[in-house]
């Protein structure tokens, strides 16, 4: 048979358990050979039963040990041969390279699969940095000064190899082919979160918790083992200090309207930067209207950087709070949260950390940070939209009040009192969006079998080939431009509105974001009402870079 198409679903089952099994390093033993089984342990992460109850509910909680050598290569969660069938087709190319990487599954890695690692993708290891780069190159260009006779350097990983992972990439808007560069407003989705998330509704959709039936354990299972794969990517203590929510703005509401109405009070400070979204303002604006407080600003620079000596100006025995971005969504600017966490204790203060910009870029260590809080939304990081994650360090999040009440996040009910659930659960009313979570932790799977370290680096070269490119256009005006800066370009060009630039890219099939980005007062910082924001990701290639110059060189030439 020529095509994957001729196999029925259980001929496509049987060639990926013998795959799988047959692996060199595989572990026979840890290949599940039927349904995943009702799990053992009784109730959820944070909840509290009450006397007599029974049924499954947890997850299948892996210890942190070392993993036997190879055991990595093997599928990741528990399948069943249909789930392994439904997942095949993504684990195939989708699209010819166009650089002569094999059309094979097996050699195309990460596009067949990243569980290979970083020496199999040709990965080389390297430190993050966001600083822009003196002399930007392609990736694989030599260096100035390397000998002509000197093998190219390699790149972080194969760009086209990645892009095969994504549908989307496929598609033609106005008949090209389409550039993505819309990445901070959200990010598309490899197949592999698609495919999870096919295969929760087609054999796992139940609701979680509290059910004797076996999808409710497979459901639950899924979810929670989200939750697990969250905490590690985070590198949070315990699960108990991971919530779902819908995403960065409710997890801001939900520490305003339940750490805040509990802790903040007349006189009191709450300080956010000038950098910052309208998700991390209009929550603090609210409460502090509500309470008497008063919402201070960190400055910003000519270049977009927070001035931190007026930071520890602002800082006071009031200081409650100190709510910042680690990425600029507007400018890119990379915030050093390390440090403004560190006085806000010194203070007294906690502190919250929007992440939203910054999961997709870089590492993230909750521990090293010490933030307080840190939130983050999935469909910035290649996962679904509709869900995201509240980090909370355990004693705090034990010590806030439900927001929200119904459902799920109760111990016991009667109409004299009610007994709430333990964190996490007690934040989760009602019937969560499970899911998208567990496609979240696919998303996260995705990313850290690709690696955040590779990321980072082809992400800051191909920012720093951008830049060096948009710069020199006449006309163009970059609007930030800090020393450390993720891959976000925004600028305006004389003789154009930010709508007029947009239109003319996407007739070419290239998508930005046009506007205030909600970000209104760091734009107004610099005498604007609305940029044209190009924002890049680790699929994007120079060649998509190199469209985007010539249409903006074209308008250029125009005027």
């Amino acid at each position: 048979m020529s095509t994957i198409d001729a196999f029925d679903p259980a001929a496509i089952a049987k060639l990926a358990g013998e795959l799988f099994a047959n692996w060199p390093g595989a572990v026979p033993s840890s290949v599940p050979s039927s349904v995943p089984s009702v799990p053992a342990n009784a109730h959820p992460a944070g909840f509290t039963p009450p006397p007599g109850s029974t049924g499954p509910a947890t997850p299948n909680v892996q210890p942190l040990t070392a993993a036997v050598p190879g055991s990595n290569l093997l599928p990741s969660s528990p399948q069943h041969p249909a789930a392994l069938a439904a997942q095949l087709p993504s684990s195939l190319p989708h699209a010819p390279a166009g650089n002569g990487v094999p059309d094979l599954g097996y050699t195309a890695a990460p596009a067949w699969d990243g569980r290979f690692g970083s020496s199999a993708a040709g990965v080389a290891p390297a430190s993050p940095s966001f600083y822009f780069l003196e002399s930007p190159r392609h990736p694989g260009q030599r260096a100035l000064g390397e000998p002509s006779h000197a093998a190219p350097v390699k790149p972080a990983f194969d760009v086209n190899a990645v892009r095969r992972d994504f549908p989307i990439l496929q598609e033609r808007v106005n008949g090209r082919p389409l550039v993505w560069f819309d990445n901070a407003a959200t990010t598309q989705k490899p197949q592999s979160v698609i495919d999870r998330i096919s295969t929760f509704y087609e054999h796992e959709n139940s609701n979680i918790h509290r059910a004797a039936h076996e999808l409710a354990a497979r459901a639950t299972d899924a979810y929670e083992g989200a939750r697990k794969t969250v905490q590690r990517f985070l590198g949070a203590a315990s699960v108990d200090e991971i919530v779902f929510v819908r995403g960065t703005t409710e997890a801001i509401n939900l520490v305003a309207k339940s750490w805040g109405a509990k802790h903040i009070g007349a006189g009191d400070e709450i300080i956010v930067s000038h950098l910052e979204h309208h998700a991390n303002i209009v929550p603090w604006q609210q409460l502090a209207t509500e309470k008497g407080a008063v919402l201070r600003v960190i400055p910003v620079d000519d270049r977009g950087q927070l001035k931190l000596d007026e930071y520890r100006k602002l800082l006071g025995s009031k200081t409650k709070l100190v709510a910042v971005t680690q990425v600029s969504n507007a400018l890119g600017t990379v915030v050093p949260v390390q440090e403004i966490v560190a006085l806000a204790h010194a203070a007294g203060a906690k502190a919250l950390v929007d992440g939203a910009q910054s999961v997709s870029h870089m590492r993230v260590d909750v521990r090293a940070i010490d933030a307080d809080f840190f939130v983050f939304s999935g469909h910035k990081l290649f996962g679904p939209t509709g869900i995201g994650v509240l980090y909370g360090k355990k004693e705090i999040l034990e010590d806030m009040p439900p927001w929200q009440g119904g459902g799920n996040m109760i111990a016991d009910v009667t109409f004299e009192k009610t007994v709430y659930h333990g964190a996490p659960t007690r934040f989760e009313a009602g019937t969560g969006n499970i899911a998208d979570a567990v496609g979240l932790g696919a998303a996260i799977d995705y990313v850290q079998r690709l690696g955040l370290d590779a990321i980072a680096q082809y992400e800051h070269a191909l920012l720093g080939y951008a830049t060096h490119a948009l710069q020199p256009i006449p006309g163009v005006r970059l609007v930030g431009t800090a020393e450390d800066k993720a891959s976000v370009l925004s600028f305006v060009l004389d003789g154009y509105s930010t709508e007029q630039v947009g239109q003319a890219l996407n007739r070419e099939g290239i998508a930005v974001r046009t506007g205030h980005h909600c970000a209104q007062p760091i734009l107004r910082r610099f005498g604007l009402e609305a940029t044209v924001r190009p924002s890049l990701a680790f699929y994007n290639t120079c060649e998509e870079v190199d469209r985007f110059i010539a249409v903006i060189r074209q308008l250029a030439n125009k005027r």
